[in-house]
Parts: structure tokens; C-alpha cells; sequence
């Protein structure tokens, strides 16, 4: 695979980005949905997160879209409005090639750059060593484990929780 580039994601790659994301939709549990939204469901859930100012990216390698990051509120109520849930997809022939770590680097420092100050992952399946591994080396740390809240793929699921602090974290109030 040639070199990665990592910029803004914009509307031309929304085609791409749908794939990638019905890809994990269908056989893996990174996300806890069951049927993939289409790309005018994709464009509107991208649409809401860049008018709101979050940052939604694309790793790019040749000039084809291979993986793509957002972060989201994490939760609607006001409290949490400087904690974001952040989200990594990559294309199943790009997985292990440090396109994620890449994704989530930069994820975290656009996201530090708005002045969010908590980042949390939400992991399908205490099964997934790779996503919780590189998460770790991001430095995430586990802060618990949800047994069993989710059925896909004819078996129960677990989530398990990471954070990590952003900028100033919690040692300060927001402004």
C-alpha cells in the first residue's frame, strides 16, 4: 500500500466512506448496528457532525479513501458537551497497516484543537485485542467493561470502555 494521507473528509467521499462502513456493519462488531445505512443516511449523519464542529477525517492512500474517524458527542446532555466518542473504520484490505493509529492520532489532536477535554471509545466485543491495543498506545485506559448489551452475529457482546484525556483534561473547567 502506498503512503497514507490524512485530511477532512468531504461529500466526494461519502461513497467510499459508505462502503467501508457497510463492510463493518456486516461482519464485524465494531459497530452494534445490523443492516448499513445507504449513502443519503451516511451524508446526513456526516453532514450533522462537520455543521457542529467536530472533526470527521479520511485516510487516503492513492487517491482512494481506505479508512475514515469521526468524533461525535458522546452523550446529548449539556454536562457532556466536552466529551466526545470517537469512531474508526478501516477498509478490510488496509486493517493492520497503521491506517487506524494514523486515523486516531490526528482524531485526537483535531479534537484537542476544538477544546474538547475527554475522548472515549466504545468497543464492540472484549474480543477485539486490536482495537483495544491500539487504543492502549494512544493512551486510552480501560475503564470498564459492559457485559452482554448487544446481539449481533448470532452471539452476545460485550463493550468495553477506554477514555483519554484531551489538552487540559479534567484538571481544569472548560472555557
Amino acid at each position: 500500500m502506498s503512503e497514507i494521507s490524512i485530511r477532512p473528509a468531504g461529500p466526494n467521499d461519502l461513497a467510499a466512506i459508505t462502503r467501508i462502513y457497510a463492510d463493518a456493519v456486516r461482519h464485524g462488531t465494531a459497530s452494534f448496528e445490523i443492516d448499513p445505512p445507504d449513502q443519503d443516511e451516511m451524508a446526513r449523519r456526516f453532514e450533522v457532525l462537520a455543521a457542529s464542529g467536530f472533526p470527521y477525517l479520511v485516510a487516503q492512500s492513492a487517491r482512494t479513501v481506505v479508512g475514515y474517524a469521526y468524533a461525535a458527542p458522546y452523550r446529548a446532555r449539556p454536562a457532556y458537551r466536552w466529551t466526545v466518542e470517537d469512531s474508526i473504520y478501516v477498509a478490510p484490505d488496509g486493517q493492520r497497516r497503521g491506517i487506524g493509529r494514523a486515523l486516531l492520532d490526528r482524531l485526537i489532536a483535531e479534537a484537542e484543537e476544538r477544546g474538547f477535554r475527554q475522548m472515549i471509545a466504545v468497543i464492540g466485543g472484549s474480543d477485539q485485542p486490536g482495537s483495544i491495543a491500539l487504543h492502549a498506545a494512544a493512551g486510552f485506559r480501560i475503564v470498564g467493561t459492559l457485559a452482554c448489551v448487544g446481539f449481533k452475529l448470532d452471539r452476545w457482546l460485550d463493550s468495553v470502555l477506554m477514555q483519554r484525556a484531551l489538552g487540559n483534561g479534567a484538571t481544569t473547567a472548560p472555557r
